[in-house]
């Protein structure tokens, strides 16, 4: 679901040109139409159903390696491939789990920590050549959860600061990927577990909400408690949140900082969205279906902003799971790393980039 995402959105992107496709061997060779169950409402580009798909390791590439790839990949393939392509020179944006914690990997929403970007200068792979030389690195995005938590939480962190945070998730079934879940497990229900994504949660926030230092990052040290369960609904993941802030805070202070932050304004990125945090009035908002696609599905939505009796405050986020929680993050990781220049030291065997970028 997340690979026909970055399809969707990388072919009608103004800066990006999609010139290769890769998948296992079961895929490989075939045209990507044959290959590929096509599940988005968007009908499948006629030109991608025509590629051939390649085979996904840097050996098997025919003609140029592509200056940047988007990884969607199990974690278990992702930990063996991606490490192999960013040593070949690539470019690697990935939306796996593999490599996320790992110390020298940027872990970033670019509203939040786009400052984590600057521990690509010292980034290598152990075993397999330094990368400095070729201009190959990895950059990863969060778990789906996180990444639109750790919007809405972004502008509290730096106001008033985090001490802990309690959060419970209402998990879309997209997030399971094709075919997810069952229906009759699914259906009427809601299951109250997910494998790894209550540690992923409360492991990513603390790196995500870090900061920067000598070329490490710094962990924030709120504790985190998370419970995720999986809910019949389509896309949209929902979150309710309770927070305890370091300074205290009133209603109209806590809406300003939300109200008020829009760090990548200027930087005329075509993924970013105008108002990354958009506060929804109403004592049943958000909710998926009316609220996952604002800023293009691209905006963490929050309401029912309230006391909480326990910690502080305690409201309601929710944020497109496969886009924002997924391709389209890793979408505007890239304009990022292009507007830094972070892509001009790509050196490849005929390969170069331009204002068309080949991914």
């Amino acid at each position: 679901m997340v690979g026909q995402r970055f399809i969707h959105l990388l072919e009608r992107h103004p800066w990006f040109e999609v010139s290769w496709l890769a998948a296992s061997d079961r895929s490989a060779g075939k045209r990507f139409g044959e290959a590929c169950r096509w599940k988005l409402e968007a009908p499948l580009p006629k030109r991608i159903a025509e590629m051939t798909v390649q085979s996904n390791v840097p050996e098997g590439v025919v003609g140029e390696l592509p200056a940047i790839i988007f990884a969607a990949l199990d974690a278990e393939v992702a930990r063996e491939l991606e490490p192999k392509f960013a040593a070949a020179g690539c470019a690697v944006i990935s939306n796996s789990s593999a490599l996320r914690m790992v110390e020298d990997v940027p872990l970033v929403v670019p509203e939040v920590n786009a400052d984590h970007l600057g521990m690509l200068e010292g980034q290598s792979w152990r075993g397999l050549g330094n990368t400095g030389g070729r201009g190959g690195f990895v950059v990863t995005n969060p778990n789906c959860c996180a990444a639109g938590l750790v919007m809405a939480l972004k502008p509290l962190e730096e106001r008033f600061g985090i001490e802990s945070l309690f959060v419970s998730t209402m998990q879309a079934v997209s997030g399971a990927g094709y075919p997810g879940v069952a229906s009759l497990d699914i259906l009427g229900n809601v299951v109250p577990f997910i494998r790894n994504e209550e540690e992923k949660l409360q492991e990513e926030v603390g790196k995500l909400l870090g900061r920067l230092e000598l070329g490490r990052v710094k962990r924030l040290e709120a504790k985190v408690s998370a419970h995720c369960n999986r809910v019949a609904v389509e896309d949209g993941h929902t979150e309710c949140v309770s927070v305890k802030l370091t300074a205290k805070a009133n209603r109209d202070e806590v809406l300003r900082a939300w109200e008020e932050f829009r760090p990548l304004d200027g930087q005329h990125l075509p993924s970013a969205p105008e108002q990354p945090v958009e506060y929804v009035e109403g004592v049943d908002r958000p909710q998926p279906k009316l609220d996952r696609m604002r800023g293009r599905g691209m905006a963490a939505t929050v309401g029912r902003l309230r006391p909480c009796a326990l910690l502080d405050w305690k409201f309601v986020v929710l944020s497109h799971n496969v886009i924002r929680g997924a391709a389209g993050a890793a979408v505007l990781n890239a304009e990022v790393l292009a507007r830094l220049g972070k892509f001009d030291k790509l050196r490849m065997t005929g390969a170069t980039v331009r204002e068309a970028v080949r991914v």
